[in-house]
């Protein structure tokens, strides 16, 4: 990559004793947008971030910021000459000391001669005017969190790392301050890195999500490019929720329960297995017949349950409190997909994998 700011780290290797954690790591991060590492717990998406902000060296490979080499290479830049910006999970604020005096921390001397002011500023810039003089046990936990990107943004940053920031909040609130923190970021052109479990999180609010499993990046593209069309049917199944279909392929279609349907990607002849998004299911009449045996309400949208003759058991989210009546029968058909639907080559033993439930 060209251009200066920006993150590239190339072949990043790194073991704690006989595990090896991370494998050959290759991302970049385009100045001025925000990335989100999206994986499972225990992938290495914190000691990836670790070793970004330099609190870990890298066994192999090397880390440049902003086109300066700080990590591989002739040496190791230390963590306090990166100017890396690193947000935690709660915000860890100075419960001693004021918001102002949270956010004006660290600063050089000449830099705190016009502290007040720039305390001021950033205090604007996040929505917490007049709470300059608020200790942290004084405000809310999302207001924590606006409070300690405040801090983070005051140190002018090349990028900032942000792991997991929104955790430790509820649900509701979550929600609010991760949408809030990703407009400021974007309003003032920060790069940021974004380290999530939360596919939601990572898909609303990145401009890309780099897939990390088991030490590797897996496939990294747009948040649409991952839910359209993963790469393999790990991807798809940590990418949102899947309804799955055994199938058998056969020049490009795959035939199925539900009928013979057109492979959107190229996929062996052999066992396969089709990968459905939930709102590609819907009723109606040219369907496969099936039997409703359970709806499950949520709020925003009905799960419904329902075999097929076969027994293949799926579930169809509906809007709102469409369902339908428990044992009654009913068609099932795949909405059409532009290019055709997801399949893969059907791994040993896992032909069938249901549907998760709202949020999983």
């Amino acid at each position: 990559m060209t251009d200066a700011a920006a993150v590239v780290a190339q072949g990043i290797c790194k073991s704690f004793g006989s595990r090896r954690v991370l494998t050959g790591v290759d991302l970049e991060v385009p100045a001025g947008t925000l990335t989100a590492v999206l994986g499972p717990s225990g992938c290495g998406k914190t000691t990836l971030l670790r070793v970004l902000a330099g609190f870990e060296d890298p066994d192999a490979g090397t880390v440049r910021i902003a086109g300066e080499t700080v990590a591989g290479g002739t040496g190791t830049v230390p963590v306090h000459r990166r100017r890396v910006g690193l947000m935690p999970q709660e915000g860890a604020l100075f419960p001693h000391l004021s918001v102002a005096e949270n956010i004006a921390f660290g600063k050089d001397r000449a830099s705190r001669r016009d502290a007040a002011a720039q305390v001021a500023h950033w205090l604007a810039v996040v929505g917490l005017d007049g709470l300059a003089d608020a200790r942290p046990h004084q405000i809310s936990g999302g207001q924590q969190q606006r409070v300690a990107l405040a801090r983070a943004l005051a140190a002018r940053p090349r990028v900032l790392l942000l792991d997991e920031p929104f955790a430790a909040l509820d649900a509701g609130l979550r929600v609010r301050v991760r949408e809030d923190i990703a407009a400021i970021l974007r309003d003032t052109g920060t790069t940021a890195l974004l380290v999530t479990h939360d596919q939601a999180e990572a898909l609303s609010l990145a401009d890309s999500v780099a897939l990390l499993f088991d030490g590797t990046i897996a496939q990294h593209g747009t948040p649409t490019e991952l839910y359209t069309t993963p790469a393999t049917l790990d991807n798809a199944r940590f990418i949102g929720a899947t309804v799955e279909l055994a199938g058998t392929a056969s020049a490009g279609v795959v035939h199925t329960a539900l009928g013979a349907l057109p492979a959107r990607l190229p996929v062996a002849d052999g066992a396969a297995v089709v990968v459905l998004r939930p709102e590609q299911l819907r009723f109606g009449p040219a369907g496969a017949p099936a039997r409703v045996t359970a709806c499950r309400f949520y709020g925003a949208d009905t799960v419904v349950h329902v075999e097929l003759a076969d027994t293949t058991v799926l579930r169809l989210r509906n809007p709102g409190q469409d369902g339908a009546a428990v044992g009654s029968s009913v068609t099932v058909e795949v909405d059409g997909a532009p290019g055709g639907v997801l399949a893969y080559p059907s791994p040993a033993g896992r032909q069938r994998v249901p549907l998760g439930e709202p949020g999983g």
